[in-house]
């Protein structure tokens, strides 16, 4: 069976940020948009630490965080 590919993909990097490819819109809690260049992906900050966010700088790497979550085989199943 041929599933079809959705619009944005967001791929946890191993101890790194979030990738996000696919035609996106990024907004913050008030809805005001931020400046995202049109291009293949964005990587979004998981660590905490970028001085750029909610962008990744590379921060991750420089304070060792550490992160390799998998989705289990079921996982469309549970969410609600």
């Amino acid at each position: 069976m041929d599933q079809e590919q959705p619009a944005v993909v967001i791929k946890m990097v191993n101890n790194g940020p979030y990738q996000v490819k696919g035609p996106m819109r990024l907004v913050d809690h008030t809805g005001n948009a931020f400046d995202v260049p049109e291009r293949r992906s964005v990587l979004l900050c998981r660590c905490g630490q970028s001085a750029n966010k909610p962008f990744c700088d590379g921060a991750h790497a420089r304070t060792g965080f550490q992160s390799e979550e998998s989705a289990s085989p079921h996982a469309d199943e549970t969410v609600s």
